[in-house]
């Protein structure tokens, strides 16, 4: 069964819609995580605000990534800013992420696809590849991408740095905490965004990874219904457990390979 034949069997597109209360979730997701771990962190409780600094990177990306696709249900302008404001909380330019991000929907485990390279990987080999792989993503932006996202791209690592040097100049402790983890995180993304959802994927490369299991996707903010994003890339993150109750209903032979 073809893509397009798969849009027209599942009804998707008042999933796109967002109500204000979703719009505040999906917006506002990472504030209570990033508050609480730089709270500890200040406080000197770096190990208490660990698991805090992971959710907050988990939760940063599952809103980033629905900026990627203009799915926060905000106007241009507060989709940019969100974009902004979490490259200089998340350590990297989100705008490279960006332009990788929709060339691997575009051109998905092709060679034009350097987001998805990972995904060929042995799981340690995509672990190895991170600091690479992050390497990558802004170099080929840089390379490949318009005078706007170059643009975007220059702003938020010189940002960053301003961030770097004031923290370091300042000895502002708790800053340099959380910039060491996101930076751990970062390195991590070649294997939990990527490997883990598209490994052996090969065949059939629109056909992504996916996860159902309740508690998996509580602890990772349904950010693993992978399959359903490649299918539905529109549909905000906050929609996912909907959207796939429509896809089995619709196609209940459609195969649906787990991500762990």
């Amino acid at each position: 069964m073809t893509h397009q034949e798969i849009l027209k069997k599942v009804k998707w597109k008042d999933l796109k819609n967002l109500s204000p209360k979703e719009m505040l979730i999906e917006n506002n997701l990472t504030i209570p995580w990033f508050v609480i771990s730089i709270g500890l962190a200040y406080k000197g409780y770096y190990l208490l605000a660990l698991p805090f600094s992971a959710f907050f990177f988990l939760t940063g990306l599952r809103q980033v990534h629905n900026g990627f696709h203009n799915s926060l249900g905000t106007n241009r302008f507060l989709t940019w800013l969100s974009m902004y404001l979490n490259s200089m909380l998340m350590m990297v330019s989100i705008h490279a992420f960006k332009f990788t991000h929709m060339r691997h929907h575009k051109y998905t485990m092709t060679e034009q696809d350097h987001e998805g390279r990972s995904a060929g990987m042995t799981w340690y080999g995509a672990i190895l590849y991170g600091p690479v792989h992050m390497f990558l993503i802004h170099k080929v932006t840089l390379q490949l991408a318009n005078r706007n996202y170059r643009r975007n791209v220059i702003l938020e690592m010189l940002s960053i740095a301003a961030m770097v040097f004031a923290a370091f100049y300042f000895r502002l402790h708790f800053v340099m905490y959380h910039m060491a983890v996101m930076l751990v995180g970062e390195f991590l993304i070649s294997f939990f965004a990527v490997w883990t959802v598209h490994h052996d994927t090969h065949d059939q490369p629109e056909f992504a990874r996916t996860q159902r299991e309740g508690w998996k996707n509580l602890i990772t903010f349904g950010m693993l219904y992978h399959l359903e994003h490649h299918l539905f890339p529109a549909v905000p993150t906050i929609k996912m457990p909907e959207l796939a109750r429509r896809i089995d209903e619709a196609l209940p032979e459609l195969e649906k390979k787990k991500t762990f």
